[in-house]
């Protein structure tokens, strides 16, 4: 009779290592699906927005690209910090955007990983490459082409690092804030396309 109920008690496990194994296969893949789709569309956003444009308008887009990367680091380091007492409270008492930010906080590991490692570090990339472009328009070459290169290089990188420095601490203070933000946010999405 026990050893009835050790097999049967064994076949569960085996479906559920199963469903782990190829759940841990195709997360990683569909990252590699989002993150070459939307580094494609980025990188085509730039290139067309950047081959006309030029000064104060180059600068700008240099900028978005760092400021989508800051807070998007900011939502991820916040999924994974939040706590979900207050979002169990909340949807017990039906709060408008709870639901969601269960959701957030239950799959936290995905979300920081598109927040942080998908949108972060391809706007990381971008913003890189956007500064290339900016370089190569000044078209100046010797000791004064490398000092604007690594001017801007410099400035590049600190504002990347500092801001996303800076963000993490504010993302970790207000992380409950923020995925109730993200939340609403993708709660008013959800009843726009439906």
């Amino acid at each position: 009779m026990k050893e009835k109920s050790a097999a049967s008690s064994e076949v569960p496990r085996s479906r559920h290592n199963k469903k782990k194994k190829s759940s841990s296969v195709i997360w990683p893949l569909t990252i590699l699906a989002i993150s070459f789709f939307l580094s494609v569309l980025f990188n085509l956003v730039s290139e067309t927005t950047l081959k006309n444009v030029s000064g104060l308008p180059a600068f700008l887009i240099l900028a978005a690209f760092i400021l989508i990367g800051i807070i998007f680091d900011i939502f991820g380091i916040a999924a994974a910090t939040a706590s979900e007492k207050p979002f169990n409270a909340m949807a017990a008492k039906r709060v408008s955007g709870a639901k969601e930010a269960l959701w957030i906080v239950k799959n936290a590991e995905k979300v920081s990983s598109i927040c942080n490692d998908v949108v972060g570090d391809i706007c990381g990339i971008m913003s890189g490459s956007t500064a290339a472009v900016i370089v190569a328009g000044f078209l100046l070459s010797g000791s004064k082409g490398l000092l604007v290169s690594l001017c801007v290089t410099g400035i590049v990188a600190g504002l990347t690092v500092g801001g996303k420095a800076f963000g993490k601490g504010f993302g970790i203070k207000y992380s409950n804030d923020i995925v109730f933000f993200m939340a609403r946010f993708i709660r008013l999405f959800k009843r726009k396309n439906s």
